[in-house]
This record gives C-alpha cells, sequence and structure tokens, in this order.
C-alpha cells in the first residue's frame, strides 16, 4: 500500500471514529428534578417517626434495666458492709478465744481434776461450763467462717453487678444517640418542605386516619357497645386526662412530659397497678384481650414490634402522647396501624352503676 493510500485510509478511520462517538454529557440534557408527591412523604416521615419511636422504646428499656441494676449494687453494697462488720466482730471474738485458751492451757485434764478435787460436784460443774464455753468457741469459729465466705460472695456479686452497670450505661449512651440521629433525620426532612407541603402533608395523613378509622368501626371489630371500666381503669384514665396538652419527650415519665409508654406506665401506677415500663413489654407480659372487648383503661399496640401505646377511653377513641413535636392529645384509635391491646387489670371486675360515685363518673371523650 502506498503511504498516499495508507494516509486516506488513516483519515477516513478518524472521521469515522469522530462521528460515532457519544456526544458529551453537557450535550444530553439532564431531566427535570420531580417533585415528590404528598403520598411519598406522608410515607418517609411516618417511617421516621416510627424509627425514632423503636430507638426510644430500645433506649428506655435500657434505662429499665439499668435502673434494676443500680437498684442491685446499691442493695449488694449494703449487705457487704454490713457482712463486712459482722466479719470485724466475729474476728474480735475469735481473737478474745485464742487469748482466753492460751491463757487457760494446762497439762492436767479434766478427768484428773476431777479426780483431784475435794468437791467433786463443784469440779462437774465446772466441767460443764468448760464443755459449755467449748461449744461457744466452735460456734465462733463457724461464724467466722461463714461470714468469710459471705463478705467474699458478696464482694465478687458486688463486682460483677457494677461491671454490668457500667456496661448498660455505656449502651445506653449509644441508643441515646440512635434516638438523636432518627429525631435529625426528621427535623432535617420537615425543614426541606415548604409551608404548602406540610398543610397538604397534615390533610393527606388526617384523611388516611379518616379513613382507616371508618373501616375499623364498620367492620365491628370493636364491638357494639362501650363497656365499663374497673375502677382502677377510671383512675388510670383520669390520670392520663389531666396530661392532655402536655409535650410529648422521647424517654419522659412527667410529669411536664411523656413519651407514649411513659404515659400509660404512669398513669396505671398511680391507680394502684404497676405495669412495664416500655410498650413492648407491656404487649408482651400484660394480658392480650379482642378488641372487641376494649373497656377504658385498657391499652392499645400499635406497629408490628410493639413501639407505641395509647391507653383507649371508649367510643373509639384513645389517649395517647404521639410523638416528637406534638402533645399529648385524644385521637382515634386507628390514628396508627393496630398490633392489638392488653388489660393491666384482667381479673377485675367493671363497675356498675350503684357502685359509683359523683368523682367516679367516666369522662367525656370529646376529639382533640
Amino acid at each position: 500500500m502506498s503511504g498516499r493510500l495508507l494516509r486516506l485510509v488513516c483519515t477516513a478511520a478518524v472521521a469515522v471514529g469522530t462521528a460515532l462517538a457519544p456526544l458529551p454529557a453537557a450535550a444530553v440534557p439532564e431531566p427535570e428534578p420531580r417533585e415528590r408527591s404528598v403520598a411519598d412523604l406522608v410515607t418517609d416521615l411516618q417511617r421516621l417517626y416510627r424509627e425514632a419511636e423503636e430507638a426510644t422504646e430500645t433506649y428506655n428499656a435500657t434505662e429499665e434495666k439499668l435502673k434494676a441494676k443500680r437498684a442491685e449494687v446499691a442493695r449488694l453494697d449494703t449487705q457487704l458492709s454490713k457482712a463486712r462488720l459482722s466479719l470485724h466482730d466475729s474476728r474480735g471474738a475469735a481473737g478474745r478465744l485464742a487469748r482466753q485458751q492460751y491463757q487457760n492451757t494446762t497439762t492436767i485434764s479434766p478427768y484428773v481434776r476431777l479426780l483431784l478435787a475435794r468437791d467433786p460436784q463443784h469440779a462437774l460443774d465446772q466441767g460443764h461450763v468448760i464443755g459449755q464455753l467449748a461449744r461457744e468457741r466452735a460456734v465462733t469459729v463457724g461464724r467466722l467462717t461463714g461470714t468469710e465466705h459471705r463478705a467474699d460472695e458478696l464482694a465478687r456479686r458486688a463486682r460483677t453487678a457494677l461491671d454490668d452497670q457500667l456496661t448498660l450505661a455505656a449502651r445506653q449512651k449509644r441508643e441515646r444517640d440512635a434516638v438523636q440521629e432518627k429525631l435529625t433525620d426528621v427535623e432535617e426532612l420537615l425543614a426541606s418542605l415548604t409551608a404548602e407541603q406540610l398543610t397538604r402533608l397534615a390533610e393527606f395523613e388526617e384523611k388516611g386516619v379518616e379513613k382507616a378509622q371508618e373501616e375499623l368501626t364498620t367492620s365491628g371489630a370493636l364491638g357494639e357497645e362501650d363497656r365499663k371500666p374497673t375502677r382502677k381503669g377510671e383512675t388510670a384514665l383520669r390520670y392520663a386526662r389531666r396530661q392532655l396538652g402536655k409535650p410529648y419527650e422521647w424517654g419522659a415519665e412527667g410529669p411536664r412530659t411523656y413519651d407514649c409508654s411513659g404515659l400509660t406506665s404512669e398513669a396505671w401506677a398511680h391507680a394502684g397497678t404497676p405495669i412495664p415500663r416500655t410498650s413492648q413489654e407491656q404487649w408482651a407480659r400484660l394480658p392480650r384481650i379482642p378488641l372487641k372487648n376494649l373497656r377504658p383503661g385498657d391499652l392499645v399496640i400499635y406497629f408490628p414490634k410493639a413501639t407505641h401505646v395509647a391507653m383507649y377511653m371508649g367510643r373509639g377513641k384513645v389517649i395517647e402522647a404521639p410523638r416528637t413535636g406534638e402533645r399529648i392529645k385524644i385521637s382515634p384509635i386507628a390514628s396508627h396501624p393496630l398490633l392489638g391491646a392488653v388489660r393491666p387489670d384482667r381479673r377485675a371486675q367493671p363497675q356498675t352503676n350503684r357502685t359509683r360515685n359523683r368523682d367516679d363518673q367516666p369522662p367525656a371523650t370529646e376529639a382533640r
């Protein structure tokens, strides 16, 4: 191939390659960013709130374990102090016995003393006293040995409990940071929305609750009549009503702020029936009941992981501490996906009209 032909072939190849090369990125128009739908925003926001509440309940559970461990450490420290004081006394008594035994050491046996004694009866009495002292010495030595073992065991248990406490405290710190991270995600999403979007968001969410409430009530799942509360149920409900309007705060148990399970646990504690602190433990440990058997004071549990709880007040309404940024309020029972219901005082019988007085009348159930 001649040089001129070779140059023509190369030139043609370069031209074809240039024609087939893709356009620069700047030449391809980018699609306009699509505004997210209200449904998408509601889904994301509810997910973030749910994750924050899950983290909160995990934190609360660790806080309860930490409280119990602190109490155990304090109890063991008290017992250890008493054991060490008792050990000191036992060692003192053992020392006195050792000195007495040393001072009373003799090579003459008690039997020889009895034979040589001028007054055998006195010798027998003295032997009885000696035997009694010997028994007391044995008891003192045994008490000393037992107290030493007990003090050693208490010291070991106290060290273990303190290590557990420190581990729980470190875990609680990590969980507190996780809650704060989730709440920051919520704040960032809300801050990115316009006033119009926030309004549409609230309206969309409210319509969803109305639809869910209508479907629940028309299905007959709540039963056809309102049942009477027990006396303790009324007391718990009155306590919850007095908290209406107070702010939600994660991890709070009152009296100024509450989270969801902080409100329900404090209400029932006020009624004289302590219940677990977290919604997950309330669901796991309290007797479950069908929704159709609900009566005022019962607890309604929400979401598949039992991460939210409210108190039933009758007529399809609940009192709840909803979420960060909101206040304790009366809501439709279907405000969140239902998991089930539990009854703290299952064995108690509902009150009748004859046993009620003026102060025990059930509260009205106006919605907020």
